[in-house]
């Protein structure tokens, strides 16, 4: 059995349910009302399910697997088989947790991100890049100061998951189940253990009341340290291109209402991950994304942390385009894209 510890009670809570689900302990790191609920209700997933009409509820007090949660300051990192990075990158310099992060880093466990930004250690795995010259594009780069790139590694984020408006905060809505992609750590040992889990995840099933079944959104491990990557093709032609000058879009109209934009937007991006030494079966299809954005109907979750003025949100776009300028590529598209989030928080931090 491995125990996980988990930063994140949102995003974080779909990985929980599924680590549960195999057999394995969670805890989730999160505020205390979040906490003090988690503790008292526990947590429920719904998931769509092949077989199944409409949603499947999978509640963790019928898991085999142990469900917790608890505030930065009372978790032990040393206490744990492996840390997952769950929240979004600028939550990381917030008081608790960034001294939180900071014992994690000095525990030398191995650490999984799943933010669609990747913290700058990570990035240091990626050869000939200069990473002092990425650091304005993170909120704040010095969090990542403590971490050696053999710890630490990348999971892309690709299953949508929201929270019900109208819910409490223990309840995750999954809108699109694809699977969890990480790239494999330095360590072998590391490696064992994400592959481990990876094995259990999928031999796992649920019994919803009318059978056993098999849930979505499974761990794969992967060799090539570029398969996280993937995302940031999809994050620049629909996430961030729902920002409009004026207000937001749901993904599908930011993907769809001009796909030719789109797919050459998709495929830049894509040759950017190339130039950084990605292998081409290392992506994902354009068509493949375009027809699982068509169901996206919701403007992203970075737009809408925008439009209800949020002052900082991941810049995976910027670091994309700094990226792209050490190869010596730029896309007006992307430029356009950069510039409006730029300026949507530049207003709210007027506003602020």
């Amino acid at each position: 059995m491995t125990a996980t510890m988990i930063m994140g009670a949102s995003y974080g809570s779909l990985l929980a349910i599924k680590l549960l689900l195999a057999g394995h302990d969670a805890k989730l790191v999160c505020l205390p009302d979040e906490a003090a609920l988690i503790n008292d209700e526990g947590q429920l997933v719904r998931m769509p399910a092949k077989g199944r009409d409409g949603l499947v509820e999978v509640h963790s007090s019928r898991l085999p697997g142990t469900l917790s949660a608890a505030t930065p300051a009372d978790v032990d990192p040393a206490d744990y088989d492996l840390i997952v990075l769950a929240m979004q990158e600028p939550q990381y310099r917030a008081p608790g947790v960034r001294e939180l992060l900071d014992r994690v880093a000095a525990s030398r466990k191995p650490v999984m991100s799943i933010m669609n930004m990747p913290p700058l250690a990570y990035v240091r795995r990626i050869p000939g890049i200069d990473t002092g010259a990425l650091e304005g594009c993170y909120t704040d780069a010095s969090v990542w100061d403590g971490f050696e790139p053999p710890h630490i590694t990348l999971c892309s984020p690709d299953p949508q998951a929201f929270r019900p408006p109208d819910e409490k905060t223990n309840v995750l809505q999954v809108s699109l189940p694809t699977n969890f992609k990480a790239a494999r750590f330095d360590s072998e040992e590391s490696t064992d253990l994400l592959r481990g889990l990876q094995a259990d995840i999928e031999a796992a099933t649920f019994d919803d009341g009318k059978g056993e079944i098999a849930l979505p959104v499974k761990l794969k491990v992967h060799d090539s340290i570029f398969v996280p990557l993937a995302k940031w093709a999809m994050l620049l032609t629909g996430n961030y291109r729902c920002v409009g000058k004026d207000g937001m879009r749901p993904i599908r109209e930011a993907v769809h209402s001009d796909l030719a934009l789109s797919e050459s937007v998709y495929d830049w991006v894509c040759e950017v991950c190339e130039a950084l030494g990605a292998a081409e079966d290392d992506l994902v299809p354009f068509e493949k994304y375009a027809a699982a954005a068509d169901g996206l109907i919701r403007p992203s979750s970075a737009a809408r942390a925008l439009d209800a003025g949020a002052v900082n949100i991941e810049r995976a776009d910027r670091l994309v385009q700094a990226l792209a300028a050490q190869k010596g590529m730029r896309n007006d598209t992307v430029d356009e894209t950069v510039a409006r989030v730029d300026a949507w928080l530049e207003g709210n931090r007027r506003k602020a």
